[in-house]
């Protein structure tokens, strides 16, 4: 796939950089949505708009889902957000390699719930227990160990859709978000859910086969990241923290799956029937992208 995503980029950089993201066809250029969400832990009107000027795709919304929520465990009550994101509707590749944020949402969803793969939470080298308190803390960690939300030994309390509340109250996605998935009925197509920062599209779980042919059969196409074979020096001990718990745990190896360093390939979708470079949120690590091709905002 690396080898396809190489010969892609190469050959639509020819025809312009914005020509991998610039026929948009009017993608989510209108889009309201405003329901009350009764159900447990939710009990609050999500709402959600996407517009569009010629250069530019507007969303506005309060980051309150528009899915049930039953599951999780929550340190802070899911609340209300002012959320106003702006994303190019020309988007270009900027990095070979990708850029990786720090305390930035990687997209949001087409309900206005962001996508935040990452964590604050850290543990020393001279963590003892998952515990918190003994060596590792789950927020606002300066420890050199970085926690992963899912997969691990430190519970973040994600429910069924992989997503959990931050302090303020903000519901955000650490992986597929599900319940949103089956609301919408997505079954096993190819499933747009949402945008990244730097204005590409956001897909979940399914692709095509061969990314350049949409006749090709669909199916759940995965990242290539792998756990490495020999924990990075100095990491506590693996019995009490078993690989995938933190993220360096994790190793980038070209080819082992179907898509890229950030997640991505360069491809036909439904929505973009020419072609363009998109994400995939898929089911195993790292989950949601943690880096971004395009030019960060």
């Amino acid at each position: 796939m690396q080898n396809l995503f190489s010969v892609l980029v190469a050959v639509l950089s020819g025809c312009g950089a914005q020509s991998l993201g610039s026929d948009d066809g009017g993608v989510a250029c209108d889009l309201s949505y405003s329901a009350f969400n009764s159900s447990a832990k939710v009990n609050a009107t999500s709402t959600s708009t996407w517009s569009c000027s010629a250069t530019s795709r507007l969303m506005t919304g309060n980051g309150i889902p528009d899915h049930d929520v039953t599951g999780g465990a929550f340190a802070t009550p899911i609340s209300a957000q002012n959320l106003s994101v702006t994303f190019t509707r020309a988007p270009a590749i900027t990095s070979d390699t990708g850029t990786k944020l720090t305390h930035q949402a990687y997209g949001y969803v087409l309900n206005s719930v962001k996508l935040d793969p990452a964590t604050d939470g850290t543990c020393a080298s001279s963590a003892t227990s998952t515990d918190r308190g003994a060596g590792c803390v789950a927020i606002m960690g300066t420890d050199p160990w970085n926690l992963e939300a899912m997969g691990g030994a430190f519970q973040f309390g994600t429910d069924e859709s992989n997503a959990h509340v931050q302090p303020n109250g903000q519901y955000h996605y650490h992986g597929m978000p599900e319940a949103y998935l089956a609301r919408l009925g997505a079954g096993t197509s190819v499933t747009l859910v949402g945008f990244a920062v730097d204005g590409f599209p956001i897909y979940a779980r399914y692709g095509y086969s061969t990314a350049s042919d949409a006749t090709s059969a669909v199916r759940a196409l995965t990242g290539s990241y792998q756990k490495k074979a020999t924990p990075n020096a100095g990491r506590p001990s693996t019995t009490i923290f078993p690989m995938g718990t933190f993220t360096q745990d994790y190793e980038y190896v070209a080819g082992s799956g179907d898509l890229d360093e950030c997640n991505g390939r360069v491809g036909v979708t439904p929505e973009f029937p020419e072609g363009t470079y998109h994400y995939y949120i898929t089911d195993s690590y790292p989950f949601i992208q943690r880096c971004v091709k395009g030019k960060v905002p």
